[in-house]
């Protein structure tokens, strides 16, 4: 059984201009469940990059929470455009199971079309597909690394206190975007 109050690292990035920015912002918000932040960290990535995973291990390993964490919760596959997140190597280097949690089923043959228009991108589908298969969890679309699916549910149901995507993956959208433009925008 999963503790009511785990300690959840929520990771999204900033909204960016493809066309004029070349790092964009990663923020992670450290979590007890879906209610209480406890810590906020940051890291930057290269646009279109190959940098992500390396980057956010960096980010995980070096602070001072890294002791209570217990699980790495991603929105989305993908950072700063397509810099792809290998999540097992993520997995495995924070000695931490790691989940992506996605809104919506992702188009992957969309996804295939785009990446073979920018270098890296057979390398990056790899990634994606070496994720694992995308599983629905009631209305949220998932990938996991070193956790089990009735892990991923009971978080889920767990950090999913105050709207339909867990707390910590929103509230680290809604502080992103707040640094990067000024304010919050969109839904998380």
């Amino acid at each position: 059984m999963i503790k009511k109050e785990i300690r959840i690292l929520g990771i999204d990035d900033s909204p960016f201009k493809k066309s004029n920015d070349k790092k964009v912002l990663i923020v992670g918000t450290i979590f007890r469940g879906g209610e209480f932040m406890d810590g906020l960290i940051s890291t930057y990535v290269d646009m279109d990059g190959n940098d992500s995973t390396e980057r956010i291990v960096e980010m995980v390993n070096r602070t001072k929470h890294r002791p209570q964490l217990r699980v790495i919760m991603l929105k989305g596959i993908s950072v700063a455009g397509f810099n792809v997140i290998d999540i097992n190597l993520l997995s495995k280097k924070t000695k931490l199971p790691v989940m992506v949690v996605m809104k919506e089923r992702p188009n992957l043959e969309k996804i295939t079309k785009a990446l073979e228009k920018i270098p890296d991108g057979k390398s990056k589908m790899s990634l994606i597909k070496k994720a694992g298969k995308i599983t629905r969890i009631g209305h949220l679309f998932t990938q996991s690394a070193g956790i089990s699916g009735n892990e991923l549910t009971e978080i889920i149901k767990i950090s999913c206190t105050h709207g339909k995507i867990p707390e910590p993956i929103r509230v680290a959208h809604i502080i992103a975007s707040g640094i990067v433009i000024g304010e919050s925008r969109g839904r998380a």
